[in-house]
């Protein structure tokens, strides 16, 4: 019942005057709805970067190119590539743990079928890639090694190309130049649609990997390798087993650095997920600083209420409140001012997530767990910022309260 009372209380002190009330809570309502906000726009973003990497294929091991140290000072990732298709065929005749092997790599060029043209990555691949992918074709078939050995001038399209190109039919047998490179449409992929990130994936094109590497690209090194482990439980094995033969097949000595990069879908989720907490903490830290500013407000407007309401407090005082009921009192008008205002600005930032949401391609997601962290946090203002003027009512003098005019 007394808790009922102090609630009561407290409510006819807020209302008595709105807006000034209003105006404390703003901080508050700002600061809970931006970290609630910042954090929802973090988790989306890491869910986002995750679902595109697991798009990548299942227990996926990548193989980057490495970096070269001149002068003192290494380069970055891709700075030193010895990368090629014979380290491609070496892994795929000796490898024991992993079901799928494929090297990448990526030539950007205008596509000409007819009089009409569409801008695209060309994609080179081995028919592995459609395994690990589980890509099915909608007209047509794949290429096949064959296709690959032989650097035949074929390709499938996304759906995308196929309907900039041939809208409205089937491309199958038709003919699309890159280049001034001729290349046979052998089908059509089933469309997938868009990426996590918001990336058209049928927008590319995909031949054989050494049509794209010799005739368009004109190099003997390949931008990436993909291979995919037997399972998942083997992946670290197959990781060193890859890492093993590489180092063979580039004649590394015992003390050598490896002079490429290998990563897998764990470690690049864990990186990416360490990375975007990082940031998403900052960004909640930055918000957090309107928290602190609501507090300032609420402890300056409660020393005012104090003020104004000395002679209530010396009547109080004189007919037997003790100063802990004085400074209860003043404190539960503090704790519901800024619990108010943080749900008040859990509200707004349902709002401006749901806005998100709705008229943008990104995916905003809010945890259950920040919001009770939101209202913990305004209560916990409420007590801190509130405690002084509490304080200093509780140990105002009776008769000077009286007297106060």
């Amino acid at each position: 019942m007394m808790f009922l009372s102090l609630l009561k209380v407290a409510f006819r002190a807020i209302f008595k005057n709105k807006m000034r009330s209003l105006l404390t809570s703003l901080g508050i309502i700002i600061g809970v709805s931006g970290v609630v906000v910042m954090s929802a726009i973090g988790e989306g973003t890491q869910a986002l970067i995750t679902q595109q990497i697991a798009s990548l294929g299942n227990n996926v091991i990548i193989v980057f190119p490495g970096s070269v140290r001149t002068g003192g000072v290494r380069g970055g990732a891709g700075s030193y590539n010895r990368l090629t298709m014979q380290d491609v065929e070496r892994i795929q005749s000796d490898a024991k743990l992993l079901s799928a092997t494929t090297a990448i790599v990526r030539a950007g060029g205008q596509l000409v079928a007819g009089s009409r043209n569409w801008g695209t990555d060309i994609m080179g691949v081995s028919p592995d890639y459609f395994k690990m992918k589980s890509w099915r074709p909608e007209y047509g078939s794949l290429f096949t090694r064959s296709d690959v050995n032989a650097r035949r001038k074929v390709a499938v399209l996304g759906k995308t190309v196929a309907d900039e190109l041939f809208p409205n039919q089937d491309p199958t047998g038709k003919k699309i130049r890159c280049r001034n490179i001729p290349f046979t449409v052998l089908g059509v992929l089933k469309p997938k649609g868009q990426s996590g990130m918001g990336q058209d994936q049928d927008d590319v094109v995909f031949a054989p990997v050494t049509t794209v590497l010799y005739r368009l690209k004109g190099g003997r090194f390949i931008d990436i390798i993909n291979a995919s482990a037997v399972s998942a439980a083997e992946m670290e094995n197959a990781q060193e087993e890859i890492r093993a033969i590489l180092r063979e097949s580039h004649r590394l000595g015992k003390d050598d650095s490896d002079d490429f990069t290998i990563q897998n879908q764990t470690e690049i989720i864990s990186t990416v997920t360490k990375t975007t907490s990082i940031m998403t903490v900052f960004l909640g830290a930055i918000a957090g600083i309107s928290l602190i500013v609501g507090g300032i407000g609420i402890m300056n407007i409660m020393l005012v209420s104090v003020t104004e309401r000395t002679r209530e407090i010396g009547i109080r005082m004189s007919v037997g409140a003790r100063d802990t009921d004085i400074l209860i009192q003043f404190l539960a008008e503090a704790i519901v001012l800024s619990i108010t205002g943080g749900l008040l600005g859990i509200l707004l930032s349902l709002a401006i997530v749901h806005g998100i949401n709705e008229f943008t391609t990104y995916n905003a997601v809010i945890k259950t767990k920040i919001l009770l962290i939101a209202v913990a946090c305004s209560a916990a203002i409420g007590i801190s910022f509130g405690f002084f003027p509490a304080r200093k009512a509780a140990m105002l003098n009776p008769i000077d309260a009286l007297r106060y005019e």
